[in-house]
């Protein structure tokens, strides 16, 4: 499959060229889908042969090298069923009894695992500010594993991941980065110091809302082993079609983001002034606490943001109801604007707040999202 030989691409032109079988006479531009769920073998299992279908399929081979190419990576990424196949299969690098640090905002599937996981293994589980770098620093002392997200899922606070990655190796803990809102695009945690990193390729790499898939990249070695093993024993495997679907999904990924970015942006500016919202948290913003921060780390501010709307829940929730161009549904990173009130999620954190509304902006018309969000939210702006 082709790679950046003699110089590095820049990640837009990764998106589309990476992945691709060779330049050759009758060769295809694309790889192509390898339905079967057994190969011919000959020789013993782990000669160098496929075997079986949940070990390896072909079509896995350049999503999980582009992947890793996006992310700054030498060893092959590897794709699951899903994100939160990704999620379990990087949570089981933790020890029975172990203690992890995780934000207290985080993607709420995540949380829920790790309070599962702190009944059935015993595990020690501290919550942490990513905002405040001191307590979160203060927290590794003695843990196992940091997980880490910045921006943050839905609050969108910004972590200083360089200084926490340092300190979380400095003081021998397993760090993992959720990089499933920033993109390898906009945040390249393996360059900063992580260990791991985590996405749910479900949203902005497959970014048509068709596709359930996850995907874990790493340098170690050693981990990747563990995490290969992993998938394999627990079957946590994506189907050959999904993994086509994602790597299709990808060859756009740039041109999307930078859309959808530049869109985010223009509605926190304009969201910022409008009577009936009383706070838009976007770390673009230069009024936004994390502003900062992630000018400094980030390549762009993504494509999310979150408003809350005066009234409460009950009118965030008519907002909802009278929209009509975007839709009203959870996930994020598709090419069409989606917007939930998180707190309707049982489990979602208490100190997110009843009225916050997350925006994940996708391609359309910036004048048509922002006409169909000021109807919604009843009061001129």
């Amino acid at each position: 499959m082709t790679r950046p030989a003699s110089a590095p691409w820049a990640p837009d032109t990764v998106v589309v060229a990476a992945g691709r079988p060779p330049h050759a006479v009758d060769q295809p531009v694309n790889p192509p889908i390898v339905l079967s769920s057994t190969f011919h073998s000959l020789g013993a299992p782990g000669a160098g042969e496929k075997v079986y279908g949940r070990f390896t399929n072909p079509t896995w081979d350049p999503l999980e090298e582009t992947i890793a190419t996006l992310e700054g990576c030498e060893l092959p990424a590897l794709a699951y069923a899903s994100g939160m196949a990704a999620v379990a299969a990087a949570l089981s690098l933790l020890p029975a009894g172990g203690t992890i640090v995780i934000p207290a905002h985080a993607y709420n599937g995540s949380l829920s695992l790790v309070t599962e996981l702190q009944g059935t293994l015993g595990l020690e589980v501290r919550h942490v500010d990513l905002a405040d770098t001191e307590a979160a620093v203060a927290a590794f002392a003695g843990a196992d594993m940091a997980w880490l997200e910045s921006p943050t899922n839905p609050m969108l606070e910004v972590a200083d991941l360089p200084v926490l990655l340092a300190a979380a190796r400095a003081a021998g803990v397993l760090s993992v980065v959720d990089n499933t809102f920033s993109t390898p695009l906009r945040q390249r945690p393996l360059a900063q110091g992580a260990d791991v990193v985590v996405h749910s390729a479900t949203k902005y790499m497959g970014g048509h809302s068709d596709v359930v898939l996850g995907a874990v990249v790493t340098g170690n070695p050693g981990l990747r082993n563990r995490l290969h093993t992993m998938r394999t024993l627990h079957g946590a495997i994506p189907g050959p079609f999904e993994a086509w679907l994602t790597l299709r999904g990808i060859r756009t990924m740039a041109l999307r983001l930078d859309r959808a970015e530049a869109n985010a942006m223009e509605l926190a500016v304009r969201l910022s002034s409008h009577p009936a919202v009383s706070r838009v948290r976007y770390p673009g913003l230069p009024t936004d606490p994390g502003h900062e921060r992630a000018a400094a780390q980030l390549d762009g501010f993504g494509a999310i943001l979150c408003i809350e709307v005066e009234g409460g829940a009950a009118a965030a929730d008519a907002m909802l109801a009278r929209l009509e161009l975007w839709t009203p549904a959870t996930s994020l990173g598709g090419v069409e604007s989606l917007a939930e009130r998180r707190r309707r999620h049982q489990g979602e954190p208490g100190t997110v707040p009843e009225n916050l509304v997350r925006l994940s902006v996708g391609i359309e018309n910036i004048e048509d999202l922002h006409a169909d969000l000021v109807a919604a939210l009843g009061v001129g702006g």
